[in-house]
């Protein structure tokens, strides 16, 4: 049996308050919105009841927020992506943000079983005026248990249409790229930090944000596969790999409390169910 889940979450402010408004077809849900921070900010937890994803199954994601909303989405654990006999899995975000909206988009990994057949999609649409921060993490198979990622293939696309585009496939049988040293050279977590504008970032702003952000990666054990880089005026990134999840999400949530504070002058405020 395959699953068809959507689902369409909308951000307005309401009185002062950021207000989270969603509609679903399928098994996937948005839990209670909380306000760890105040009114202006509301946190959601995004799950999927089955657990998992197996060939044929979609998951798709709608995020709309309105001008002067200020939306937070996590997840309580990685979407996982199992065994696939042919039809791959696939999960596809579509996000809108309007001018002075921002949207933080923060799941945990994304972990490829072997044998899997996936792919995972985002596209982020920002009018003039709108922020955005996020992450990808995955997680290639579940070496601390032995189970190897060996077979299979995952394809992960990011995008900013007309700002920024990444995406690529990982075959699991393709040696080079898994082991060579211009490749993954072995490791099994990628990791990206991004944070983007709707309209370039003032060239101050950028470095500034650019400078904090390495100095946390030098001082992390990660340093020598991490490294930040601003590939337009409207985006700034980090990119990490690492040989397990654990020490890339380590990383990537002291640079996105950094970032929090040097761009928008907000304090860490890590969403709860991370903490569970």
């Amino acid at each position: 049996m395959t699953w068809h889940a959507s689902l369409q979450l909308n951000y307005a402010p309401q009185d002062g308050r950021s207000v989270a408004h969603y509609r679903h077809d399928g098994p996937l849900r948005i839990l209670q919105s909380l306000y760890p921070e105040g009114d202006a900010i509301c946190h959601n937890v995004l799950v999927h009841p089955p657990g998992g994803l197996v060939g044929g199954d979609t998951l798709d994601i709608r995020i709309d927020v309105a001008q002067g909303a200020h939306g937070l989405v996590t997840t309580p654990g990685a979407t996982r992506f199992y065994r696939s006999v042919g039809e791959p899995a696939v999960q596809s975000l579509h996000a809108r943000l309007a001018s002075g909206a921002r949207l933080e988009w923060l799941p945990l990994e994304a972990l490829a079983y072997n044998q899997c057949i996936a792919e995972n999609k985002a596209v982020f649409e920002l009018a003039p005026g709108a922020e955005l921060m996020g992450w990808d993490v995955t997680a290639l198979g579940l070496p601390a248990a032995e189970l190897p990622f060996i077979e299979g293939s995952f394809a992960q696309h990011l995008e900013v249409p007309g700002v920024w585009l990444e995406q690529g496939r990982i075959d699991a049988a393709d040696a080079r790229l898994m082991d060579g040293p211009l490749g993954l050279a072995g490791r099994r977590c990628l990791a990206t930090l991004f944070f983007v504008a709707g309209t370039p970032i003032e060239r101050a702003r950028r470095e500034a944000a650019l400078e904090t952000v390495r100095a946390l990666i030098e001082a992390h054990p990660l340093r020598e596969t991490a490294g930040a880089t601003s590939p337009h005026p409207q985006v700034l990134v980090v990119r990490v790999l690492a040989p397990l999840v654990e020490p890339a999400l380590d990383l990537l949530k002291s640079l996105r409390a950094a970032w929090r504070r040097e761009l928008w002058q907000l304090a860490a405020a890590p969403p709860r169910v991370w903490a569970t």
